[in-house]
């Protein structure tokens, strides 16, 4: 059994009961999530990309639990450089966590460390998405990403069971094309990450689920604090 709890944005948390990680803690300053990043108990904190409401609680959580942070490398060096201990790797490539594999696959978005003090931008690398293979199941998380061709080819090497796919539009793409990547990545199940934060990203979740089913694919859409079990 994995129990996967979503904590808002694009925050999941997969656990057996025995061991636990964390994809892209945003938790301070996100305004819906109902996670305490104190509270978090992980081996394993993951990051698709550098931006800040993906990496806010990242390094925290890390360190309190002694966990391994993953990221694509040039995000990996730059938190081992925050006292993090980091694991590097890159697109295509796949990392035993022990108790789990990942393998990193791409995403089509942008990468950065903003610093608005003193206007500073900090390359973070490409950005990307993780296969997670774990008790038997595939899940997929897909960062922040658009729609891209390479959907389907990742859809048909894998037989995903769960896929966490942005739907906010804007800066990722929207419930239109969230839900082709949906038919193209052949998910047997769906939530939508990455809405409802703010304003500017504000979609209907049960309208997406409701668009999913009209193409024969099974959803849901959770609120912060909720979760599911595979």
């Amino acid at each position: 059994m994995l129990k996967i709890e979503y904590h808002g944005h694009s925050c999941v948390q997969l656990s057996d009961g025995e061991h636990s990680l964390i994809i892209d803690p945003f938790l301070s300053d996100n305004p819906v999530a109902t996670a305490d990043p104190d509270a978090i108990r992980v081996q394993h904190v993951l990051l698709t990309h550098a931006h800040a409401d993906h990496i806010q609680n990242a390094a925290q959580i890390a360190k309190a639990n002694d966990a391994t942070l993953v990221a694509i490398h040039e995000l990996a060096t730059y938190m081992s450089w925050q006292g993090v201990k980091a694991q590097d790797m890159n697109i295509g490539g796949r990392l035993s966590l022990g108790y789990a594999e990942v393998q990193m696959v791409q995403a089509f978005h942008s990468s950065a460390i903003v610093n608005h003090e003193t206007k500073e931008i900090i390359y973070g690398g490409m950005p990307a998405g993780f296969i997670i293979r774990w008790n038997g199941h595939t899940i997929l998380h897909a960062g922040d990403t658009n729609l891209f061709l390479d959907m389907k080819l990742i859809g048909e090497r894998n037989a995903i069971d769960l896929a966490f796919l942005p739907i906010g539009d804007l800066f990722t793409m929207g419930p239109e094309d969230a839900a082709t990547a949906a038919e193209w990545l052949k998910a047997k199940q769906v939530v939508p990450v990455h809405y409802n934060t703010f304003e500017l990203i504000k979609q209907d979740g049960a309208a997406f689920i409701e668009l999913l089913k009209s193409r024969g694919i099974e959803g849901r859409a959770l609120h912060p604090g909720e979760h599911l079990e595979l």
